[in-house]
């Protein structure tokens, strides 16, 4: 089975490409969306995070706490020390996440699995994929996605790239490069030669490289 991650910095179209994989015929797992999951009514990051940074991180009815979302990024977004704190809960349980989704991938037969992953690069799980997509736009195109989402400013979109690696070298790292600023079809016309090359790609990394034992 091969691993695909797929990335690229916030508002560059990476859930796009990944969703076209998946029509494609690849199984997707979406990083984001688990991290909704473990911080939701009866996530698994809850209690863990509730210890460190108190019950004022909880709210929910009926005993299903889920995490203050907002209360939280206020915490740690310009606070690097609880932010590493927040990060080592949340990473070992996506980890636990992640081989979960690999191995009902591999028990249902699919071929590619995509993982769809905003800090691939800067947390290093690229080395457990077998191949890497970036997906990039001009910055004007990334800033007026991003800036159009509810509750996002330009000091939050500040904020969150400083703590994302840089699109150069995101893109100086990836097998393949996805420019989705383009006419949707000249991007797709993109992603339907790399998923050619994919199907000849070879696979080393499943299920060497994702043990449980192995924590990096």
């Amino acid at each position: 089975m091969l691993i695909v991650g797929v990335t690229g910095s916030i508002g560059m179209g990476k859930s796009t490409v990944a969703n076209v994989l998946k029509k494609h015929g690849a199984a997707v797992w979406n990083a984001d969306n688990i991290v909704h999951q473990i911080l939701g009514p009866d996530g698994s990051a809850v209690d863990h995070i509730a210890e460190y940074f108190g019950k004022k991180i909880l709210v929910g009815t009926l005993g299903k706490n889920r995490v203050n979302r907002d209360l939280l990024g206020q915490i740690v977004f310009n606070n690097p020390e609880e932010l590493k704190v927040l990060e080592s809960i949340i990473h070992p349980l996506i980890r636990f996440e992640e081989r979960k989704f690999l191995m009902i991938s591999k028990f249902n037969g699919y071929s590619i699995s995509v993982l769809d992953i905003p800090l691939l690069f800067e947390t290093h799980g690229d080395s457990r994929c077998d191949a890497t997509i970036v997906a990039t736009a001009p910055k004007f195109v990334q800033k007026a996605r991003v800036l159009s989402r509810p509750g996002m400013t330009k000091e939050k979109l500040d904020g969150i790239l400083s703590r994302q690696m840089s699109d150069d070298e995101k893109m100086r790292r990836a097998d393949f490069i996805v420019r989705t600023g383009l006419d949707k079809a000249v991007s797709y016309r993109a992603l339907g030669l790399i998923i050619k090359k994919l199907k000849a790609w070879p696979c080393k990394n499943w299920p060497s490289s994702w043990s449980p034992n192995i924590t990096s």
